[in-house]
């Protein structure tokens, strides 16, 4: 089965890494964005190692993203912020394939450790499976 390990953060977490902490994000130094780095390189590692990763992405920041949408007309409506602080999207994530929910769930705990500089925001990581073809919607 295939599952999408989603992290998470907000823009104040990327303004926090390039040094502009606020009062959402505590300062990241240098050395805490390599144990970071270093932290998740470890876990693709051993993924792809084991034959479990798929794919693995970090995101660029909020600030980046845009919203496409239509409007009543069916027209588009494109909209790329403003965005609050502590507006939280998708930072990064891994397509996994498991043998079992459990599996990936051990997985999913260990991106959990991650070491983050103290008072910074704890996000869950959030596991979903991928629908194969129509799933069960039919």
């Amino acid at each position: 089965m295939k599952y999408l390990v989603m992290v998470q953060g907000t823009q104040a977490d990327y303004e926090a890494m390039r040094g502009r902490p606020s009062q959402h994000s505590p300062l990241w130094s240098e050395k805490d964005l390599q144990a970071m780095f270093s932290f998740m390189e470890g876990i693709n590692n051993d993924l792809a190692e084991s034959g479990e990763l798929v794919d693995a992405q970090g995101l660029v920041e909020p600030a980046k993203t845009r919203f496409v949408s239509v409007d009543g007309e069916g027209r588009p409506v494109i909209s790329d912020g403003p965005y609050g602080e502590t507006k939280e999207l998708l930072a990064g994530y891994w397509v996994l394939d498991c043998a079992s929910l459990e599996r990936v769930t051990e997985i999913a705990a260990r991106v959990a450790r991650c070491p983050v500089p103290e008072g910074a925001p704890e996000y869950p990581v959030v596991i979903r499976p991928i629908q194969d073809a129509a799933g069960d919607l039919c």
